[in-house]
């Protein structure tokens, strides 16, 4: 099960109070004040652990509390400090305040991070003995850990973002280019939840691609599972548009234009990120010549120039899949636009 926003409780330990306690001994019945100081509290620390790519785990346990700090003891013996509490979250969770709504932190991979700061502990009561007071029977309470509501929220972290309308087979390219397996049937909305896949082109090159449910019209305005499944595009560095030849309502260039209004209605950033359009589904045309001619259709109905790679691949087959590849690494890299065209 995929989770991407959570509401949690974290909570840091206590400080330990300080001791108010005297030295004794055979020939010191009446000695000096000893009492130590508490123990510090366990501090709430976030690490974006790269194992994890959902907040499933906080739907079972809400509440992530430190440890207190022990009291301190005579003989100038400090508390023992409360231990940490360490929740491990995916790359890519934003940490905000719930109740202010302040972003706290954005956790890169292998980050680790004091979300709620533990208490200090009391001071014994060596720390009051003066000149006028020898036995002092003052100390200090420990402070408070810092306790706060929050809002998890993950927005995955991948090089390429497959978008497209429900059923263009983005589940199937992404299981075909990578070693994720999504669920996949042939009918729409068979994705309820973002996939993630790595793409290895060679030993050295790596592509970490997310496959996007499909889109509606109104996403960007929260329709459907809308702005749970644009915000997770946001981090990508690259999007692939994936078109449907044979769409059952309106045509391939209709389905572009609706994916890319739905983009540039949430973010204009997200609009203006670098895009490759993937025409899939290429092995049902029996002839190179109908592919090229798909290609150069759609390139005139959205006028085109030569600055926006037009690949046609077919993810049922693999035909034409390492060229979409190569052009993904290409846009990652900033090098030169890949060359267009369908090759088994």
């Amino acid at each position: 099960m995929f989770v991407d926003q959570v509401i949690i409780e974290v909570r840091a330990g206590k400080g330990g109070d300080g001791c108010v306690s005297f030295h004794r001994g055979p020939y010191q019945p009446k000695g000096g004040p000893d009492g130590g100081d508490g123990g510090r509290g366990g501090d709430v620390i976030f690490y974006a652990d790269p194992g994890l790519n959902t907040l499933i785990d906080f739907k079972g346990i809400r509440h992530w509390f430190a440890e207190n700090g022990q009291q301190g003891r005579g003989r100038q013996q400090s508390g023992k400090s409360g231990q940490d509490k360490l929740v491990r979250v995916p790359p890519g969770t934003m940490v905000f305040n719930d109740q202010t709504g302040e972003l706290i932190h954005d956790m890169k991979p292998g980050e680790r991070v004091v979300i709620a700061r533990g208490g200090r502990g009391g001071f014994g009561n060596e720390h009051f003995k003066s000149a006028t007071n020898q036995t002092p029977r003052q100390s200090t309470p420990g402070q408070p850990g810092e306790s706060l509501t929050l809002r998890l929220e993950l927005r995955l972290i991948a090089d390429v973002g497959i978008v497209g309308m429900p059923n263009a087979g983005k589940s199937t390219l992404l299981s075909r280019l990578t070693r994720a397996q999504p669920k996949i049937a042939d009918y729409p909305f068979t994705t309820l939840s973002p996939q993630l896949g790595v793409a290895e082109l060679d030993p050295e090159r790596r592509i970490v691609l997310a496959d996007i449910p499909g889109l509606i019209d109104g996403a960007a305005e929260g329709a459907g599972l809308g702005h749970e499944f644009l915000r997770h595009i946001e981090r990508t560095r690259v999007i692939v548009h994936l078109i449907d030849p044979l769409p059952d309502e309106g045509s391939p260039a209709e389905s572009y234009r609706m994916i890319r209004d739905e983009l540039e209605a949430y973010s204009t950033e997200l609009a203006e990120k670098p895009e490759i359009i993937a025409i899939n589904k290429a092995d049902l045309f029996s002839d190179r010549s109908e592919v090229d001619e798909l290609v150069r259709d759609l390139r005139a109905d959205l006028r085109l120039g030569g600055e926006i790679d037009v690949l046609a691949v077919s993810a049922a087959s693999g035909a034409g899949l390492n060229e979409l590849l190569e052009a993904m690494w290409k846009l990652l890299r900033g090098k030169s636009k890949a060359e267009t065209g369908w090759q088994v």
